[in-house]
């Protein structure tokens, strides 16, 4: 049964939000493009009829990623959102949470077009209320570096909390 050109569109939108959600919560290697599919509801076979290879998935995938992040970021209050970014249920969560933090260590392994998909979310995210590039870039990775440093941790750990919680209040101490 053919399938008409907007339902195509669906489905391969509909393929890109599952991939962005399983590669930041298995990484990229670790979702292959069987799983991918199965997940999205279609057969292993239909992969090809939308993306040219696994890499450009990545770098579609990583955009939405980004594109939900920053849809968040606009939405909320500064304080409030370095609260919910550096929680134990972002940690928990890194299928719904931020791109950056789930898949910068995958992404530098990648090829140039999925880093590049990763250098244009950076400068995105440093572009911001007059504040100095400087200041940015630091709050960015103290942010991204807290909660990587806490999901390396077992879950039950006392370190990994500890290690939000500190972040978290000195991040929030700088007005």
């Amino acid at each position: 049964m053919k399938v008409s050109k907007a339902q195509a569109q669906a489905n391969r939108a509909h393929i890109v939000e599952t991939a962005s959600a399983l590669f930041r919560e298995r990484g990229y290697d670790g979702v292959s493009v069987a799983d991918l599919m199965g997940a999205a509801g279609f057969t292993h076979g239909g992969f090809y009829k939308h993306f040219r290879s696994k890499a450009d998935l990545m770098t579609e995938a990583a955009a939405c990623g980004f594109a939900q992040t920053d849809a968040r970021r606009s939405e909320g209050k500064r304080a409030d959102l370095i609260t919910q970014y550096l929680s134990r249920a972002h940690r928990d969560s890194p299928g719904d949470g931020c791109t950056m933090a789930a898949l910068s260590a995958d992404a530098s392994r990648q090829p140039d077009e999925v880093k590049a998909v990763f250098a244009e979310a950076i400068e995105r995210s440093l572009e911001a209320d007059g504040e100095a590039r400087a200041t940015r870039i630091n709050e960015l990775a103290h942010l991204v570096g807290a909660l990587l440093l806490s999901r390396a941790c077992p879950d039950d750990s006392p370190l990994a909390d500890e290690i939000l919680d500190t972040c978290r209040a000195f991040a929030l101490s700088r007005g």
